[in-house]
């Protein structure tokens, strides 16, 4: 879709959301607000975060839900590098930066401003704080500006049910020590903000509100619980050069910085569960809808693991092959240029041979993950090919359980713990002999390319 296609779909959404809350529809401010909101979301560094992706995690919602989706990753300072002069008036006047992070402003600087004591109770924050990148910073900015832009067209009641829904897509937050979820904690700051605000909500209506933030969390992160992993990692693939931007360098980007943004990866789905991937509050969603989500999560996670850990241990042999020649080495000297079409381009692959007597799979999801890397993803991306011929080969040659013992071995090289020489002589001598050879004649036909 277009940026000018864009612009109209988030106008249109905001107009009708706030005609349905009865709100005052200003159309030249309407206009402004989302021409603000497709610029920031079409940033050079955004690849998931897109308008795309705020249209989908508000579709079938209601009009809260569809003003909260279009704000939700307004900000996100990691991807963006920074905040944009266009959104930082909005925040401004309530923060400061301290060095590298940006702080709560005290009083007297801190005017009062009975719309901004709403957002920080809504998020539990407090003035002076610090706000942290990795713990709700880019949601509560966000919900900020969202909240600014719309205080003459919406109540404060309103306004807070946005705040509330923008803070329950701070994602993967687990049950505290007390047993209380992130839900229950936004339940009582609801209740608090009632009390302050007389907004004379009872505990079933503000139990409702909690059950709406569910809602869009929930779509925030659905495509955790994709019925096609291949799909979920044509996702994650696209997560990756956000915040690796050297990847956006096709064909110069190092092996070194492609692993980091793998091994990244690799870590955070090892971290994750689906119990802090979905919410439940009450019985929103429904019992049996809820547990549909965790297993559909659990395969997908369970595949994305072995597919990352897999594609991880065939880049740490290249990386420590490489270290033969220099340290900061390109992916594409060790395995040729990412393919461009309309010129044919010699890719490492094509020097490896068949496997005759391939392993076999010894489980589903290691026949899936097999399946993965040799046919590839259902989509490419910019800065890498969709399949994976290397690591196929290897799995091919010495099955996935030594891969996973490789693995082991390849994260005390990235730890400093292994040298690039004892990596390399822990390996298989066959798959090591034909990568080796595969390279070498990789290099013969540049070779051979420079001689003509």
């Amino acid at each position: 879709m277009s940026t000018a296609k864009d612009k109209q779909k988030c106008l249109d959404c905001l107009t009708k959301a706030i005609a349905d809350l009865n709100g005052q529809v200003d159309k030249e401010q309407l206009t402004k607000i989302s021409n603000l909101i497709i610029q920031t979301m079409t940033g050079p560094w955004r690849s998931f975060h897109t308008p795309n992706h705020i249209f989908e995690v508000g579709e079938g919602g209601d009009a809260i839900e569809v003003i909260s989706a279009l704000f939700h990753d307004l900000v996100y300072v990691q991807v963006d590098q920074g905040i944009s002069v266009n959104i930082s008036r909005f925040i401004s006047p309530y923060t400061k930066q301290d060095r590298e992070q940006l702080v709560i402003l005290d009083p007297p600087e801190l005017q009062k401003d009975i719309v901004f004591k709403m957002v920080t109770m809504m998020f539990g924050l407090h003035h002076g704080q610090s706000l942290l990148p990795t713990s709700g910073q880019n949601e509560f900015l966000s919900a900020l500006i969202a909240i600014k832009a719309l205080e003459n067209m919406l109540p404060l009641s309103r306004l807070t049910e946005i705040a509330a829904c923008i803070e329950a897509t701070i994602p993967f937050r687990p049950k505290l020590d007390s047993g209380l979820t992130c839900s229950d904690l936004l339940f009582g700051r609801l209740v608090s903000a009632n009390e302050i605000f007389q907004f004379g909500w009872g505990d079933e209506e503000i139990a409702e509100i909690v059950k709406r933030t569910v809602r869009l969390s929930n779509r925030d992160v659905e495509n955790f619980a994709s019925t096609n992993s291949s799909r979920f990692l044509n996702n994650t693939w696209n997560l990756i050069p956000e915040t690796n931007h050297d990847l956006r360098n096709v064909n110069s980007y190092s092996v070194n910085g492609y692993r980091v943004s793998i091994q990244k990866m690799e870590g955070f789905m090892n971290f994750l569960s689906p119990e802090i991937v979905f919410r439940r509050y009450r019985d929103e969603p429904k019992e049996k809808i809820y547990y549909k989500l965790l297993a559909q999560t659990k395969q997908n996670l369970e595949v994305a693991r072995l597919y990352l850990g897999t594609k991880l241990t065939s880049i740490a042999l290249l990386e420590a092959l490489s270290f033969r020649i220099g340290r900061d080495i390109s992916l594409s000297t060790m395995m040729g240029e990412l393919p461009i079409e309309d010129r044919t381009v010699v890719g490492l692959e094509q020097f490896l041979p068949e496997i005759n007597t391939p392993h076999q799979p010894s489980s589903p999801i290691e026949a899936e993950v097999l399946e993965l890397l040799d046919k590839g993803r259902t989509v490419d991306s910019s800065y890498d090919v969709k399949n994976s011929p290397v690591a196929t080969f290897m799995v091919k040659s010495i099955g996935f359980k030594e891969m996973q013992n490789m693995l082991d071995l390849s994260k005390e090289f990235f730890k400093g713990n292994l040298t690039s020489e004892e990596l390399i002589a822990c390996w298989d001598p066959y798959v090591m002999s034909m990568i080796k050879g595969a390279v070498l004649q990789l290099f013969d036909s540049r070779k051979a390319a420079l001689s003509q």
